[in-house]
């Protein structure tokens, strides 16, 4: 891979207005808001989306279901873990009109950064766009996990709606994550394989779906290494 690392002359200018490539846009068929319910409910993934970092790489898993206001379930196949860099996937949490605006943002900037410099982006300078990103635009409340791997290791962050970003070996975010963590925290081990990660995150979103109504219907899992970004979802726990 190319070299890696923090970059100082990476720009994070929020006022740049280029249509897609640091500023939101939404496309006519998401709307400007995220489409609601017959009582104004947002729809919503809820969800309980977990990342782990691995001697291999990164496993990043969500359920999914997306739901209205957490009552009623208005889809039972979202994916909610996308890849946005060469090494690198993004969970969606939140509204889905805004996370999927998130999405494309992240993407187009990486993009136009590759372009540009010819070489990759850093887990670092990514998870930092993300937070800018997060906390600047107007994507209603979205709380994703960023897994990826670049020269300097194995990264997993978790940012929040006001831009903050934490790196942590494992994390979870979510209506499901105070379930899910308490799996994790009893089965996570250092220098699991990618293997080994996907069966915990699978047993943590498993237990998640038991108590907390906005997850549930199966999971999507995103297998990182620092060659590629592999997603398959699984309507079935077993078949996991």
């Amino acid at each position: 891979m190319p070299g890696h690392g923090f970059d100082p002359d990476f720009s994070l200018d929020s006022s740049r207005q280029t249509p897609g490539i640091g500023t939101p846009v939404y496309e006519p068929e998401l709307g400007s808001l995220p489409e609601s319910g017959a009582n104004g409910d947002v729809n919503e993934t809820g969800t309980t989306t977990i990342g782990i970092t691995t001697s291999e790489g990164v496993v990043v898993a969500t359920d999914m279901r997306a739901s209205l206001g957490g009552r009623f379930v208005s889809n039972k196949r979202v994916q909610k873990v996308e890849q946005i860099h060469p090494t690198a996937a993004l969970t969606l949490v939140g509204s889905v009109g805004g996370a999927q605006s998130f999405i494309r943002s992240l993407q187009a900037e990486v993009n136009l950064y590759e372009a540009r410099r010819g070489r990759d982006m850093s887990m670092q300078a990514l998870a930092t766009l993300a937070g800018n990103f997060a906390r600047g635009g107007p994507f209603l409340a979205i709380n994703p996990i960023l897994g990826g791997v670049d020269d300097d290791g194995h990264h997993v962050y978790s940012i929040d709606p006001a831009g903050g970003v934490m790196e942590d070996a494992y994390t979870v975010t979510g209506s499901g994550l105070t379930v899910a963590y308490g799996t994790l925290e009893d089965r996570y081990e250092e220098n699991m394989s990618n293997d080994e990660a996907v069966e915990v995150a699978t047993a943590a979103i498993q237990a998640a779906t038991e108590r907390d109504t906005g997850s549930g219907n199966g999971i999507y899992v995103a297998k990182i290494t620092d060659e590629a970004v592999d997603i398959k979802g699984y309507p079935d726990f077993e078949d996991v």
